[in-house]
C-alpha cells in the first residue's frame, strides 16, 4: 500500500464516512487507542437513522426510536464504561412497550417474571416456546458480550470464534439453520403467530417464517434487556458521542458530504467531499449501505460488491408519522404496537410501532404538547419509482398511509386525532434525500440466515463498514456491537472495560 513508511513515527488516522452511531462509536473507539480521527457528516446533525431534527419547537426522533442495550452487559453500558461517559437515558415505565391485536392487548413487561405471567395469560399453549426462547437468547446475549465475530474477518476473529466457544453454546447448534417458525407450537392461532411476527419484524426485519431461530430468540427478548427512555431523543446517543470525541481531540465536520472515493492498487487514498475537500487517512471506515459505498467508489468499486450490491435484494423501507400534538394524561405508556389484521402481511400499514416522547421531557415539546412517531414497513422501491414517475400518485399514497396510521393509533390511543396539531410524513424517497442512503433502505438486512450475515469486509484492504449493514444489523445496539468490532479490526485490538472477565 502506498502508506507513509514510517507509519510508527506518528498517529494513525481513521476518516469514518457518517455520523451515525456506528461511524461515532468506531471513531470514539480508535480515539481512545490514539489514532487521530476524523467523522465527516453530510447533515448539520449527527445520528442518520437515529437522529432527532427540530421543527416547529417539536424535537422529533429521525428514524429509531427505541433505545436498547443498556443492561449491565449490553453493548452502549459497555461502551460507556470504555470512554468513561454517562448516557442521557433513563429506564422506561414498566412496560417496554404495548402490542394491541384485534381483541387483545399484551404489555411487553420488562420485568421477566410479570413477561412470564403475561405470556401466560394470554397464550397459555405457549410456554414452551418462551422456555426455549430464553435459553437460546441467553446463549446468543452470551456470545455478544464476549464481541463473538461473526462472520469471521480474519484469522485473529476465528481464532476468537473458537476462544468463545462454551459447552452451552453447543446447545444453540440445533437452531443454527432453524427458522423460528419451527419453534412455534403445532397449535399455533393467527393471532399468536401475527404476534411473534410483529416482534420480529421490528426487530431481525423478517417474519418468523424466514428469522433464523438464535437471532429471532435474542430479539424477542430486547424489551427484557435495558429498554431506555434518551432525553431529548434518540439522537442524544450520537450528540454525546460527537461531545467525547471532540473533548478528547477528534473531529467531527458536519455539511462535508463525501461524493467519491480515490483508490489506488486496492487501497483506499483519500475521499473527496462536495466542497471539493480532499482528505488522507491510512484507514477508512464507511458509515453506509454497501450500495452506497458502490456509489462513492463507482468503477473502483471491487467486483465482489458490484456482484453484491447486483444480486442483494434491498433492505426495507419505512413510511413515517411525525407528528406533534397535544398531551393527554390517558395516554399511560411511551410506545405502543399495533397490528390490525392477523391474517393479513404486516407491513405497508398492517403493523404500526408509534412512539410517544415522554410527558416530563420539556426539549421533545412544549409545555402541555409531546411528539410523536409512527412507522410501518413498506417497499422502498415502489415508493421511489413511484416519486419520479408520478407524483400526482406519489401524493395521494402518501394521504392513504397518512389515514392508515392514524387509524392504528386510534386503536392505541383514543382522541390521538383530535389531538393533532401538526404532521410531517415521510417516505423512503424522503429518507433517501435526507439520510443519502440509497432508495431511503432503513433497518438493516433481514436476519434469515447466518450464512447470509454481511460482515465489514469490502474488498479494499484498508476500508470497512460499519452500521446497520453489517451484522448483528439492526438497533443502535446492535450497531454498536458491529462498531466495536470494526475498531478492534482497525487498531489490531479488543475493547473490553477495564477488569472486563470478558479480556
Amino acid at each position: 500500500m502506498l502508506f507513509d513508511l514510517n507509519l510508527e513515527k506518528r498517529r494513525m488516522r481513521a476518516l469514518i464516512i457518517g455520523a451515525g452511531i456506528g461511524g461515532l462509536t468506531t471513531a470514539a473507539l480508535l480515539l481512545k487507542a490514539g489514532w487521530q480521527v476524523t467523522v465527516l457528516e453530510a447533515a448539520t446533525y449527527p445520528g442518520g437513522c437515529a437522529a432527532t431534527f427540530f421543527h416547529k419547537n417539536f424535537h422529533f426522533d429521525a428514524g429509531a426510536t427505541l433505545a436498547g442495550g443498556f443492561q449491565p452487559d449490553g453493548p452502549h453500558s459497555r461502551l460507556a464504561e470504555i470512554l468513561g461517559l454517562e448516557w442521557p437515558v433513563r429506564p422506561l415505565c414498566e412496560a417496554a412497550w404495548v402490542v394491541h391485536l384485534p381483541g387483545s392487548t399484551i404489555h411487553q413487561w420488562t420485568d421477566v417474571e410479570r413477561w412470564r405471567a403475561e405470556y401466560r395469560t394470554h397464550f397459555p399453549y405457549s410456554a414452551e416456546f418462551w422456555k426455549k426462547q430464553e435459553q437460546l437468547a441467553a446463549i446468543s446475549w452470551d456470545l455478544s458480550s464476549r464481541n463473538f465475530p461473526w462472520p469471521p474477518a480474519s484469522v485473529r476473529e476465528a481464532g476468537q470464534l473458537l476462544q468463545g466457544l462454551r459447552p452451552a453454546t453447543l446447545l444453540a447448534a440445533p437452531y443454527l439453520m432453524r427458522s423460528v417458525r419451527s419453534m412455534l407450537p403445532v397449535e399455533t392461532r393467527p393471532d399468536f403467530k401475527a404476534f411473534i411476527d410483529a416482534q420480529l419484524l421490528i426487530s431481525a426485519q423478517a417474519v418468523s417464517d424466514q428469522a433464523n431461530a438464535l437471532y429471532g430468540s435474542a430479539v424477542l427478548d430486547l424489551p427484557r434487556r435495558g429498554v431506555m427512555a434518551v432525553s431529548g431523543g434518540m439522537g442524544g446517543i450520537a450528540e454525546t458521542l460527537v461531545r467525547w470525541i471532540r473533548t478528547h481531540g477528534g473531529e467531527v465536520r458536519y455539511r462535508q458530504q463525501v461524493k467519491s472515493i480515490e483508490t489506488v492498487r486496492g487501497s483506499v487514498w483519500a475521499v473527496i467531499t462536495d466542497k471539493e475537500m480532499r482528505f488522507e487517512a491510512d484507514r477508512f471506515i464507511g458509515n453506509l449501505t454497501p450500495w452506497g459505498l458502490r456509489n462513492l467508489l463507482g468503477e473502483s468499486a471491487p467486483p465482489g460488491l458490484m456482484a453484491e450490491t447486483g444480486s442483494r435484494r434491498p433492505m426495507w423501507g419505512a413510511f413515517v408519522l411525525h407528528v406533534g400534538l397535544q398531551n393527554n394524561s390517558a395516554w399511560e405508556h411511551t410506545h405502543h404496537q399495533v397490528v390490525m389484521d392477523v391474517n393479513k402481511p404486516l407491513d405497508e400499514g398492517n403493523s404500526v410501532f408509534i412512539s410517544l416522547s415522554p410527558a416530563d421531557d420539556p426539549q421533545r415539546a412544549p409545555i402541555g404538547f409531546r411528539t410523536s412517531t409512527l412507522s410501518t414497513h413498506t417497499s422502498a422501491e415502489v415508493w421511489n419509482a413511484l416519486s419520479e414517475r408520478d407524483p400526482d400518485a406519489y401524493a395521494q399514497k402518501k394521504a392513504e398511509y397518512t389515514a392508515r396510521l392514524l387509524e392504528a393509533a386510534e386503536v392505541a390511543l383514543p382522541g390521538f386525532r383530535k389531538s393533532v396539531m401538526l404532521i410531517l410524513p415521510g417516505t423512503p424517497a424522503t429518507y433517501a434525500f435526507y439520510t443519502r442512503r440509497p432508495l431511503g433502505m432503513v433497518g438493516g438486512f433481514p436476519q434469515t440466515s447466518i450464512l447470509q450475515a454481511r460482515g465489514p469486509l469490502t474488498g479494499l484492504r484498508n476500508l470497512w463498514l460499519v452500521g446497520d449493514s453489517i451484522f448483528p444489523g439492526q438497533s443502535t445496539a446492535g450497531v454498536t456491537l458491529g462498531a466495536i468490532r470494526v475498531a478492534g479490526l482497525v487498531a489490531g485490538k479488543s475493547f473490553q472495560p477495564a477488569g472486563s472477565f470478558f479480556h
